[in-house]
């Protein structure tokens, strides 16, 4: 368990270091790029880049600070596990993926970074070995490829302009080439991000142990996608980009709906994650990019937190996640239920909470725009929902109501209790700090009272749907047995599972099949697999008795040669 706290110890210093040195940036507005040259091929060079800025070193800070956390909570967490050396490293080489990700300025280093970070995912969602585990690892890694070859297409697109590094261009990028670069892009960061219509891998991925759902949900995995669109805004904003806003309101939209009807601990807080991205590209779709990268880095801070919470309460239940057989948790652990609560306190925008800056924010500014009515309302039944399904949750966990499942572990360990300590601080802090330190002068918006009102008003008719909802039993004559469809089609993400996986490899299946009857077993067997070497094997008898009987044909040949001539 040392190795543990080495690296967790190291992390530490080294992402409180990247911080300050991203603070030192952001005040003197200073940024510095390192540029090796490798080979240089008909003009266009291909180099190894590292592009530092404030934003990509207090980004690297707050990753490598939520990394510290959990490789700590880790030592922990994986005590019993034979194998949880290679778990650690694994988990360090995720985050090596993700950093340089970050500071590449090159589509072709950002592909390494992209592509390492979808390898290691898979590994790390396949850790526990069973069928499960395997459809999970496969569904989240097959997803990704596609956004893997979307940048790969963008890299080949690129080379019209001369450079992989994207930064060169920012300013001026050449209208047909950059549509083209502007789509391959988003879908690739709708993959990464979840957004829909590849919304399902991210509820499959919660299969991976506790502490790694903990850095892919917060700082690491489904970020890469915002990250990625954040530092392309410049180029985005020269388009029309409301299909893709309608797309990330409607995911915002329907993961907040479907964790309300979700009993899973851990995919109720993925799909809690997965709303949380529809937001951020939302932002980043009305032109918000800075709100975006804002509400980026204090979401990861009180979502690492929240997972940490839950892994260690499923933990003491015995390693049951269904929420149902929770109750009464916070007489028994009621240091890590004050740590869930202030996390999902903080998700749900309660004011002074890290959480609070970033979506007040984004709501303020969406009001103040020009986008219609359907997407004011989306926004605003989205923040219902996420105080619905929060509130649901600590209802079902906490609350006097005892579930059917006997608690098992009265313990709180201290080592997990270190990592979440000052996960709550930066959950409670650290949006003021990040609304000082970023913003160079306070954001107001003066509105109307029935428009300042409206937050408060969806959040209090978001809070009694909560405690609806978790009164709801399975008899219940609207959404128990008799309106289970319903439930159902709300519940699982609008069957977007179904989608992802059997309407796919159905016919797939029946594609194979036919082609393995007809071109396998039949007239392709013989013509493709079996006329060229019946060919070849028919030259090569013809050689070899050309070769074993050379005296008998030149004599037979000289003998009919020379008749032929005696006729002539």
């Amino acid at each position: 368990m040392d190795i543990y706290k080495f690296w967790s110890f190291l992390l530490l210093i080294t992402g409180g270091l990247f911080f300050l040195l991203g603070l030192s940036f952001l005040f003197n507005l200073f940024s510095m790029m390192l540029d090796w040259e490798l080979i240089t091929f008909n003009s266009c060079s291909f180099s190894m880049s590292i592009y530092l800025d404030w934003m990509s070193l207090v980004f690297m800070g707050g990753v490598l600070v939520i990394s510290s956390m959990v490789v700590l909570y880790s030592s922990s967490y994986m005590e019993g596990d034979p194998f949880k050396v290679r778990f650690l490293y694994i988990v360090l080489l995720f985050v090596v993926s993700m950093l340089f990700l970050i500071i590449s300025p090159n589509l072709v280093s950002i592909l390494l970074g992209w592509d390492g970070l979808g390898l290691v995912s898979y590994c790390l969602v396949i850790y526990y070995q069973n069928y499960k585990s395997y459809n999970a690892g496969m569904l989240t890694i097959l997803s990704n490829r596609i956004g893997d070859v979307a940048i790969l297409i963008s890299i080949a697109w690129l080379m019209n302009m001369g450079d992989w590094a994207y930064i060169y261009y920012l300013g001026f990028f050449d209208f047909s080439v950059s549509s083209w670069l502007m789509y391959l892009l988003i879908l690739a960061s709708f993959t990464k991000s979840a957004q829909i219509p590849f919304s399902s891998w991210l509820p499959a991925a919660m299969a991976a142990p506790t502490p790694v759902s903990a850095l892919v949900h917060s700082s690491t995995l489904v970020t890469a996608g915002v990250y990625l669109m954040i530092r392309f805004s410049e180029m985005l904003y020269s388009y029309d980009l409301n299909y893709f806003l309608l797309i990330s309101c409607l995911t915002m939209f329907m993961a907040g709906l479907s964790a309300n009807f979700e009993y899973d601990l851990k995919k109720i807080i993925a799909l809690s994650t997965l709303s949380q991205l529809g937001l951020m590209m939302s932002a980043l779709f009305m032109g918000y990019s800075m709100f975006s990268y804002f509400h980026m880095l204090t979401h990861a801070f009180f979502k690492a937190l929240m997972f940490l919470c839950a892994g260690l309460i499923i933990h003491c239940m015995n390693d049951t996640q269904d929420i149902r057989h929770m109750g009464g948790l916070s007489k028994c652990i009621p240091f890590t239920c004050s740590c869930f609560c202030i996390s999902n306190l903080s998700l749900c925008g309660f004011p002074f909470l890290s959480g609070f800056y970033s979506k007040d924010l984004i709501l303020d500014q969406m009001v103040l725009s020009y986008f219609n009515f359907y997407v004011y309302i989306l926004f605003y039944l989205s923040l219902g929902m996420t105080v619905s399904y929060s509130l649901r949750l600590i209802y079902f966990c906490f609350s006097d109501s005892l579930g059917l499942f006997t608690f098992n572990n009265y313990s709180e360990d201290s080592i997990m209790l270190y990592s979440m300590i000052l996960l709550t601080f930066l959950g409670i802090f650290s949006g003021s700090l990040f609304s000082w330190l970023i913003f160079s002068y306070p954001i107001y918006g003066f509105f109307p009272v029935y428009l300042k009102v409206m937050p408060l008003c969806f959040i209090i008719l978001g809070g009694f749907l909560g405690y609806i909802l978790s009164k709801l039993t399975v008899y219940h004559s609207i959404f128990g047995v008799s309106f289970n469809y319903l439930v159902d089609f709300l519940g699982c993400m609008w069957f977007m599972p179904s989608f992802s996986t059997y309407m796919v490899y159905k016919g797939g299946f029946i594609y194979s099949k036919l082609s393995s009857s007809f071109m396998d077993s039949s007239w392709g067997e013989f013509l493709v697999s079996s006329s060229l070497p019946g060919l070849v094997n028919y030259f090569s008898s013809f050689y070899s008795f050309y070769h074993m009987n050379s005296v008998k044909i030149y004599m037979i040949s000289f003998i009919f040669l020379f008749l032929f001539l005696m006729m002539i």
